[in-house]
């Protein structure tokens, strides 16, 4: 059981980065699915959710209208399309899985990926 977090790299501001995280061993569908990022000397913040259901869905304010998170069953994969980066998005992102609702903190996340590294130069 696992969760895999892939497709961070290096990219000037203004470009785009789709992030993905693929499960394995269970189905993505039964958790709420958060993408975290933690910058060098920040905590791990959460920028967003998928629901089970697909209708709850947050985003941190400074992503809004950038990012965009999805599911696709048939891959077990979320993903996280990132438009017009920052700068202040550099950061090591992560995708962690919970078992009973969308929570913005990282407490009693069940599953978590490895992490991919986002650098936005400018």
């Amino acid at each position: 059981v696992q969760l895999q977090a892939s497709g961070g790299g290096l990219v000037q501001a203004g470009e785009s980065l789709r992030l993905a995280c693929a499960a394995t061993g269970f189905a993505l569908g039964y958790y709420h699915i958060g993408w975290f990022r933690q910058a060098p000397g920040t905590e791990r913040e959460g920028v967003s959710c998928f629901s089970v259901s697909g209708s709850t869905i947050y985003y941190v304010d400074s992503v809004k209208g950038r990012f965009t998170i999805s599911r696709d069953d048939a891959k077990n994969t979320v993903y996280l399309q990132m438009n017009d980066l920052k700068p202040e998005d550099t950061a090591v992102y992560y995708c962690a899985a919970h078992r009973y609702h969308c929570s913005r903190r990282t407490e009693n996340y069940r599953y978590w990926g490895q992490g991919t590294l986002v650098t936005v130069s400018s």
